[in-house]
Parts: structure tokens; C-alpha cells; sequence
């Protein structure tokens, strides 16, 4: 159909599709910090849950101040595996959504790679230590623009699109909180992705089958 189409029967019925906005930096890069190599080299693609996760932050403007998102995502499904809110943007905003997806997953992660920008908070020396703990193996960008972590960002753009832009102005953490974790829980099993054959992430997962991928692909670093 037509865009132009689109447009006019949007206007017949009185809707209004959501646009996204611009968006704000979240994560500062830490030049002193021992950088991880690029094992994605903005190739998102993966053939198994816990293969690469993708992780960002991103602000949500409120009455009482900033509130920060962190979250964390499988590229296979796009299953938002944690998340978390906080008013700071210290590490342990980071390193509690990392702790909610180990946590959810509850599996071997030995051979996975977690994936993020240059911010210090994925940097930081307890963030590293806990994804090494875990069998994780990081990976950091190494051009430093919005592609190199492409897939998060478009996760994080739907994120403001379909909830914080809509259903503002907020009061503060407790009613965003609130409300990333209905929408976590809808993104996550009713939300259809055109990317994995329209269907919600938590479908896409459980209709993998592990004897389809029998040698399950690593990068070249991880073998």
C-alpha cells in the first residue's frame, strides 16, 4: 500500500501513527578504560538464544528529574532479557539489568557475547568481572557511532516511541518503572517484529529447536 494511502485513511479514521524523536546520550566513553575488542562489527545477526545479547541506557525526562533505563536484549529473538530504572547513571544501573537477564535465563552462557558502546558503565571493572563470571564474553564498538550498536538502539527508539512519548509527561521513577515493566511484558510476548517473521519474541524463541543448529556459530576470537 501506497504511503500516501496510509496517511489519508490514518486521517479518515482520526489515528496518528507514533514518530520518533531524537535522541539524548546516555553513556559517557571512558578513554582510560581498557576497551574489549569488536567481535560484532555491527552484524547483529544469531542462530541460538544466549548467542549475543546487545546492551544500552537511555532517559526518560519526569517531574521529579531524569530516570534512567538500562536494557538488555537477545539479538536472536529480541527478547528484552533485563532491564532497570534508576535515577543515577552510575554502574550499578547497568550491572542490575545485566544481573536480571543471568538471572532469567538461568542457563549456560559460556560462548555468549555481550555486546554495548563505549560507556563507562559497560567499561567498569565490576560489570567485566560479572559477565566473565557468567562465561560472557564482551564486546565493545569500535567506531563510536550509533551503528555500532544498532540493534539496542532500535530497541531502545521503540521503547520511547511506544510508551514514553505516548503515555507522558511522567510524575517520576516509580510510575516509569511501572510502566517499563507492562511494557517489557508486552513487548516481550504480544508484540509482533517483522524481523523474526512477525511474531512476538517469546513465540520466535520457543519455536527454536537446538538440533536445527547443531554447530552453533561463534566468532573466530571465541573458538
Amino acid at each position: 500500500m501506497a504511503r500516501c494511502t496510509v496517511e489519508r485513511l490514518l486521517r479518515e479514521l482520526g489515528l496518528r501513527g507514533a514518530v520518533r524523536g531524537k535522541t539524548r546520550r546516555t553513556t559517557t566513553p571512558d578513554a582510560t578504560a581498557a576497551r574489549p575488542a569488536d567481535l560484532v562489527e555491527r552484524d547483529f545477526s544469531a542462530t541460538r538464544p544466549n548467542q549475543l545479547w546487545v546492551a544500552d541506557l537511555t532517559y526518560v525526562a519526569s517531574w521529579s528529574g531524569f530516570v534512567y533505563v538500562a536494557l538488555v536484549v537477545d539479538a536472536f529473538s529480541r527478547f528484552i532479557v533485563g532491564w532497570q530504572a534508576s535515577r543515577s547513571l552510575r554502574t550499578d544501573l547497568a550491572l542490575d539489568a545485566l544481573e536480571m537477564a543471568i538471572w532469567r535465563r538461568q542457563a549456560q552462557l559460556d560462548g555468549l557475547v555481550h555486546h554495548s558502546d563505549r560507556g563507562s558503565q559497560y567499561l567498569a571493572i565490576r560489570y567485566t568481572e560479572r559477565l566473565a563470571d557468567a562465561g560472557a564474553v564482551a564486546s565493545v564498538g569500535s567506531r563510536g557511532d550509533s551503528y555500532d550498536n544498532a540493534l539496542a538502539e532500535t530497541i531502545i527508539g521503540l521503547y520511547k516511541t511506544e510508551l514514553i512519548r505516548r503515555r507522558g509527561p511522567w510524575r517520576g521513577i516509580d510510575q516509569v518503572e511501572y510502566a517499563t515493566l507492562e511494557w517489557v511484558d508486552w513487548f516481550n510476548h504480544r508484540r509482533l517484529l517483522e524481523p523474526i517473521g512477525s511474531v512476538p519474541p517469546a513465540e520466535f524463541e520457543a519455536a527454536f529447536r537446538p538440533e536445527e543448529d547443531p554447530v552453533p556459530l561463534k566468532h573466530p576470537s571465541l573458538r
